[in-house]
């Protein structure tokens, strides 16, 4: 059974840096599809980022794009949400997700995910 275990969310002011940790286990991921999503109060969840997990192979949302990035550590089955530059809208529960198979045409697909962690909170103050 996978197992997603998200860590390092926090109380940070805007422009400060973050980073997040999900430590996957209970299967191989080679050939996962790897996903942060974000969901604020009142809010749907969002698309963050994507990885798969083969290739090392990086998307983000446009919203992100130059401030955050997903990577990977093989040997540690981890991957991790560098945030940089953050403002007071990044503020959200945020969450890994991991889907068996990779799709380029749907990895921002909320309903692609199969599996989910529990989510961390980052809260950016003004």
């Amino acid at each position: 059974q996978v197992q997603l275990v998200e860590s390092g969310g926090g109380l940070v002011q805007a422009g400060g840096s973050l980073r997040l940790s999900c430590a996957a286990s209970g299967r191989t991921f080679s050939s996962y599809a790897m996903g942060w999503f974000r969901q604020a109060p009142g809010k749907e969840r969002e698309f963050v980022a994507a990885l798969k997990w083969s290739s090392g192979t990086t998307y983000h949302a446009d919203s992100v794009k130059g401030r955050f990035a997903i990577s990977r550590d093989n040997a540690k089955n981890a991957i991790y949400l560098r945030m940089n530059n953050l403002k007071p809208e990044d503020t959200a529960v945020y969450y890994c997700a991991a889907d068996a198979r990779w799709d380029s045409s749907s990895y921002w697909d909320i309903a692609k995910y199969d599996y989910w962690g529990q989510g961390t909170q980052v809260t950016v103050s003004s």
